[in-house]
């Protein structure tokens, strides 16, 4: 318990400095070409204790070309967006994660089968220190700080992609996120 609430402290801690330094203008991505499957299965790895014992579904082609990012702010994207889903969603539901291109950028998704997001809130999501209040089900908790999603959109922006979500057909959310394919040096795009 004393470990848990350490890592969330921690992690509390490093989204306010991002979303300080998203708002200042100072974060810069130090971006470099690396294949984003990998960067999934690192994180979904690693946040195996955080999943507890939840099925994560991945949808990831073998043949999906390297993307320039900055590996620990999408990193840190794709945690957030992982937490949120198992935040609300029930223990017994799989969360669903995809990749596919979509023309000039990479589209990432992150779904849940949990309650949804009420319409009203949608476009709201990502204001800093919003929070969806509870609603149909025991498994929706507002335990969040309201920031990991607004740092979602500022490190999203800031890889000149965009995030949004909507609500999935059968309930649940499906979180999706782009980033530009731009060429890596000898790749060609199909």
């Amino acid at each position: 318990a004393i470990v848990r609430e350490a890592d969330r402290l921690n992690r509390l801690v490093a989204n306010l400095l991002d979303m300080s330094r998203i708002e200042g203008g100072a974060l810069k991505p130090e971006k470099e070409w690396y294949p984003i499957n990998e960067l999934i299965q690192d994180v979904v790895a690693r946040m195996q204790p955080v999943l507890q014992g939840r099925v994560v579904h991945t949808d990831l082609p073998a043949d999906l070309p390297p993307v320039k990012l900055d590996y620990l702010q999408i990193d840190q994207v794709l945690t957030n967006l992982l937490e949120n889903a198992v935040r609300y969603t029930p223990a017994e539901s799989p969360i669903d994660i995809g990749v596919r291109l979509d023309g000039e950028y990479m589209l990432i998704s992150v779904a849940d089968r949990g309650p949804g997001i009420p319409a009203a809130d949608l476009d709201r999501v990502f204001d800093k220190f919003y929070r969806v209040m509870e609603t149909q089900t025991k498994a929706t908790r507002t335990t969040g700080s309201g920031l990991g999603l607004a740092v979602c959109k500022g490190l999203v922006e800031a890889h000149g992609g965009r995030i949004w979500v909507e609500n999935r057909q059968g309930g649940g959310a499906i979180f999706q996120f782009t980033l530009p394919l731009g060429e890596a040096e000898g790749i060609k795009k199909a």
